[in-house]
């Protein structure tokens, strides 16, 4: 583990694949420009951020989250969770088994917005309530994985572009393919991603490809594009790129999606998970 001091601030590395810990930051108040920006590289270098002891009013925890970024907002065209129907998700998402959205049971690893035309750079995920049991986060670094690839298959994959098809145009219920099945019609406009994506800032290469989200590769036949995507769904699911998150109230957890997935696993019904989220706006990926 290391540990780095900006104006009182530490940001400790933990003993995981990805991650840092923030602690004496108060992200009531306003930071100034110098910490703005190591909390910047040290999101580059780590992938997540988690800010402990937080309590924040709406409007503090948007002017926080603006600190790094514009706040994403989705196509009307293109759902994503709590758009409804307004088309538009609201700033802040509420997360919540209670007033809010996603439920309690699993989540298997995914990438916010993945399936829009500018996927979200990164969310911020504030905890209000926890369950004493699961409800855990897991984030896996994509880049590592990227990294560990044999030379053979990063040959492969170097120019392929993949669909994700958004999930939110599916009944609920409905079956939900991991990949997409020869000769269904469309119902919505798709955008084709680098399979292979390079960070915008970092300039990192990753892969960016869900765990259970309906895919497709573009110009590959369905045998070989199932087989590969499969491949390299297994490669990334090893322990080796994991870190799990047991959350405690009053936590932030900041999170890159250009170069993580996350889940959640499943937790007690009849208890409380109330969180509220804030996505950042992403660029083209390429």
């Amino acid at each position: 583990m290391t540990t780095k001091t900006i104006r009182g601030v530490e940001i400790r590395r933990l003993d995981a694949p990805l991650g840092a810990e923030v602690y004496d930051l108060d992200a009531s108040e306003r930071l100034s420009p110098e910490l703005i920006l190591a909390l910047k590289q040290a999101h580059r270098d780590h992938h997540i951020l988690i800010y402990k002891n937080q309590d924040l009013s709406e409007e503090q925890f948007k002017r926080f989250a603006t600190s790094f970024g514009s706040i994403f907002q989705n196509p009307a065209e293109v759902p994503v969770l709590a758009s409804g129907s307004a088309g538009v998700a609201p700033e802040i998402v509420r997360v919540s088994n209670i007033d809010g959205y996603t439920g309690t049971g699993d989540l298997p690893p995914h990438a916010d917005h993945q399936w829009t035309p500018y996927p979200s750079a990164g969310s911020l995920l504030y905890a209000l309530e926890v369950p004493e049991r699961g409800g855990r986060t897991t984030f896996y670094n994509m880049n590592l994985a990227y990294e560990t690839l044999d030379d053979a298959t990063k040959a492969q994959i170097a120019e392929l572009e993949l669909i994700t098809y958004n999930p939110f145009l599916r009944a609920e219920g409905a079956p939900r393919p991991r990949y997409r099945t020869a000769g269904e019609t469309l119902i919505s406009p798709v955008f084709p991603h680098p399979l292979v994506r390079t960070h915008p800032e970092s300039g990192k290469k990753t892969l960016f490809l869900g765990h259970a989200t309906e895919v497709e590769v573009v110009g590959l036949a369905r045998e070989q594009g199932v087989e590969l995507v499969e491949r390299l769904r297994a490669h990334f699911y090893q322990e080796r790129f994991r870190y799990e998150h047991a959350w405690s109230v009053g936590d932030i957890v900041h999170w890159d999606n250009q170069a993580t997935l996350h889940a959640r696993s499943a937790f007690d019904p009849s208890a409380r998970r109330v969180m509220k989220r804030i996505s950042l706006a992403g660029s083209r990926p390429f």
